[in-house]
């Protein structure tokens, strides 16, 4: 993204929650007719999309950006050698930029595990709720089939008749 492009977003958010109440993330509103509020949903192809740019970006700078730490390294080691003050201020620059990159490798890498990780709960999850899910039905056809001839409900849970007034 170009810094110009950055600027003009920042601008615009600045303007955009001045006048008005910030945006809150706790909730979405109501669909349009319903009393009820929407679900947070995530599929698996979500989480494997995101893991795999997270994973992407990581080898991109890994591979990219390191050269670009070197030959600054290198540089500056050269010009302070040959006695020019911007060695300094270049190893100086060499320094942040390779204290930024770690941050930015280990971030990339923390996403690309958690995606991971969270993919393989929820699948879990997911079982697990259709085995509880398949297990109740199997228990209330048992406990329906139990008393009386087989095919009827069971009397105890039908709803009673009103009673007559005497």
């Amino acid at each position: 993204m170009a810094w110009d492009e950055w600027e003009r977003l920042k601008t615009d958010a600045a303007q955009r929650s001045a006048g008005s109440p910030r945006m809150q993330l706790n909730h979405v509103a109501p669909i349009e007719g319903s009393t009820t509020y929407g679900d947070l949903k995530v599929t698996n192809a979500d989480l494997t999309a995101i893991g795999k740019d997270a994973r992407d970006l990581y080898d991109q700078l890994w591979k990219r950006a390191r050269v670009a730490q070197a030959t600054s390294e290198s540089a500056a080691g050269d010009l302070t050698e040959q006695g020019f003050a911007l060695g300094a201020g270049l190893k100086h620059v060499h320094q942040r930029w390779e204290d930024q990159l770690k941050s930015l490798l280990d971030a990339c890498a923390q996403i690309a595990n958690h995606m991971h990780v969270t993919q393989k709960i929820h699948s879990g999850d997911d079982g697990y709720i259709a085995r509880s899910m398949s297990s109740i039905d199997t228990l209330d056809a048992g406990f329906d089939d139990r008393v009386g001839p087989p095919g009827r409900k069971n009397p105890v849970y039908e709803t009673p008749k009103p009673k007559k007034k005497q």
